[in-house]
């Protein structure tokens, strides 16, 4: 959920009042990310990107625009669903060795990724957001990279070599924006730590030997030792035990009988 603050106010994003600004439209309005575009003579185009953490400034990162393509400019093109989850690739090594890129990365996914889920449906996944860095071939020594945000349609399709997976298609779709770094304020180490440390109430702990059904039944295993079960000897009932006493009186009397008949027979030969 976004919103949108009309009013313009005069803020500085790197003087303490303008932070004071900030952390004051942030509470107020329950947001942990802001955005805030600016245009000035000495910064023209300027865009500042940040997130809060215990009503203060935690992080911020002032770009540089320098070419911006919108939705409507992309008039025609397929465009994501609403709620969708955007998939997201950085390209470059700047993103991995720098440590200020690193930190950056970490704050675009934050803000693009929406709200947290645990399960995602293949069909949510409909656009990829892509961030390259380059550097110009004819820029001056120490001048800032250029980073590309490039935004595309993810269509998938039945694959043409035949599979059951499905072969995603991508086509462009906005918005589209080229930009650089100019200044950043990130949290010490010390802030970072306690900010990424989450309650032990919210881990999980996982529970061994319990699955649930599709019908969302709790279903148990338990193991247990080999028994000998002919050998276990249960309480029985009074019917049971008088259907064992007839039982065993009348394989006795079948016996007696089968003996009787033998000697009878052998009887009968040697007379």
């Amino acid at each position: 959920h976004a919103k949108l603050l009309g009013k313009n106010n005069m803020i500085v994003p790197f003087d303490d009042a303008g932070q004071q600004s900030l952390e004051f439209l942030t509470t107020k309005n329950d947001c942990s990310m802001f955005a805030l575009a600016s245009n000035n003579k000495k910064r023209p185009n300027n865009l500042s990107i940040g997130r809060t953490f215990d009503r203060k400034i935690l992080d911020i990162a002032e770009l540089g625009i320098l070419r911006y393509k919108s939705l409507a400019d992309s008039a025609g093109c397929p465009k994501k669903r609403i709620g969708s989850k955007p998939m997201m690739l950085f390209v470059g090594d700047r993103w991995h060795l720098n440590p200020e890129y690193r930190r950056l990365q970490n704050l675009l996914i934050d803000f693009h990724r929406g709200d947290p889920v645990d399960k995602i449906v293949m069909s949510g996944l409909d656009h990829i957001m892509v961030f390259t860095t380059a550097d110009e071939p004819n820029a001056a020594e120490g001048s800032k990279p250029i980073i590309h945000q490039r935004v595309y349609y993810c269509k998938l399709k039945k694959n043409p070599n035949g599979g059951r997976t499905p072969v995603p298609f991508l086509n462009p779709s906005g918005p589209d924006m080229d930009f650089y770094v100019r200044r950043t304020e990130f949290a010490t180490r010390d802030i970072w730590n306690i900010a990424i440390k989450q309650p032990g109430a919210n881990k999980k702990k996982k529970v061994k030997n319990f699955s649930t059904n599709m019908f969302g039944e709790t279903i148990g295993r338990l193991h247990l030792e080999k028994q000998e079960i002919e050998k276990m000897g249960g309480k029985k009932g009074k019917a049971l035990k008088l259907a064992e006493k007839i039982e065993k009186e009348e394989q006795g009397a079948q016996l007696e009988s089968e003996l009787g008949k033998e000697q009878g027979e052998l009887q009968a030969e040697f007379k």
